[in-house]
């Protein structure tokens, strides 16, 4: 197992083809103005030791010498030791709203923002559980499976925008549904749902599905996202607002928090619902809920102990330029003799 502990350094190999290039460019000059000023045969006459090979490969060594440094600053590492981690926690879902309504601004900056501020902060605080993250709109789409790495998840959390479902609608059912694959052990006694959502459904018997939720373990915590008095639903373009959108009758929509929807499901899973307007608050009432249950040991292999590969690399470097600093342009006196291209001499 390796590690790469500053990858951007590996940028600097894009030296390598301007080199080369700037090399080019500087013998079809130099050809160029001996052709004008000199013929061909005096100018072998004048320098017969001149050797176009040995340029050549002092390029090379020198393109070697800046890849060995960019490998000597992205600092590989290798792991000498494979160890079993033990660790404790829950499977945590978070199913997250990814429709229009979430743009509503009732909340700042507006709800699908607050809403991954939310689930970072819960991830955050987190730690030897397991997380999964489901988008949904009118259809629901995993995210990231169930994982401990919590870096990958806040990363693929942060790209979630609303146009990433094109059938629009706010398909709570469908996430639920979804979220009952992403368990995937059997003894795990505590499964835990945060839906976050502004409570919006358009579609489905919701009941039935919460129900099925809970027969599977499952308990679902409903974080409410938006106020009760709602808002219109703005459509921007590049951060400019272009309309608020419409329904058919051409009367704009107003988008309000549905916490009624979301209580239910609460109440039949065995949940609780959560107001998200307070990001400490909820923070603090989700660590009392995951601290209350029993947590599922897991076990992992992973490589400790990584040591610095950094040095092969710099000597490396150092030995290519010192030897590019020793090779001449004149051909080998014992190379001559090998007569390798079966050059006729005069």
């Amino acid at each position: 197992m390796y590690q790469l502990e500053q990858p951007i350094y590996f940028y600097i190999l894009f030296a390598i083809p301007v080199i080369v290039v700037l090399y080019l460019m500087l013998m079809v000059w130099k050809r160029t103005v001996q052709k004008r000023f000199v013929d061909k045969e005096l100018l072998k006459k004048l320098s017969p030791s001149r050797s176009t090979f040995k340029s050549v490969l002092k390029i090379l060594v020198l393109c070697l010498a800046v890849a060995c440094l960019s490998f000597a600053l992205v600092n590989p590492k290798i792991g000498t030791k494979l160890e079993t981690v033990k660790r404790e926690g829950v499977d945590i879902v978070f199913a997250l709203d990814v429709s229009k309504s979430m743009l509503v601004e009732d909340i700042a900056p507006n709800r699908l923002d607050k809403a991954k501020q939310l689930i970072t902060q819960i991830i955050n605080n987190l730690a030897g559980d397991r997380v999964g993250i489901i988008g949904y709109a009118g259809s629901a789409f995993p995210q990231v499976p169930i994982t401990t790495d919590f870096a990958a998840a806040k990363l693929f959390l942060a790209g979630m925008n609303t146009d990433m479902v094109s059938s629009q609608g706010t398909a709570i059912t469908q996430a639920i549904e979804m979220a009952q694959t992403f368990y995937d052990d059997e003894d795990q006694t505590n499964r835990v749902l945060f839906l976050v959502s502004d409570g919006e459904d358009h579609g489905g018997n919701i009941s039935k599905i919460a129900e099925e939720a809970a027969e599977k373990g499952i308990r679902i915590f409903p974080i409410g996202v938006g106020t009760v008095e709602g808002g219109p639903i703005p459509i921007k373009k590049n951060g400019i607002l272009q309309y608020y959108l419409r329904d058919k009758n051409n009367e704009q929509v107003i988008s309000r928090l549905g916490e009624e929807t979301l209580k239910e499901i609460a109440k039949i899973t065995n949940g609780e619902y959560i107001n998200g307007a307070n990001t400490k608050e909820v923070v603090d009432r989700v660590k009392s809920i995951l601290n209350a249950m029993d947590k599922k040991e897991f076990e992992s292999k992973q490589y400790t102990d990584f040591k610095d590969q950094f040095q092969w690399f710099l000597a490396g470097a150092l030995f290519l330029l010192v030897l590019d600093l020793f090779l001449l342009e004149r051909k080998t006196a014992w190379l001559e003799k090998l007569n390798l291209f079966n050059e006729k001499k005069k």
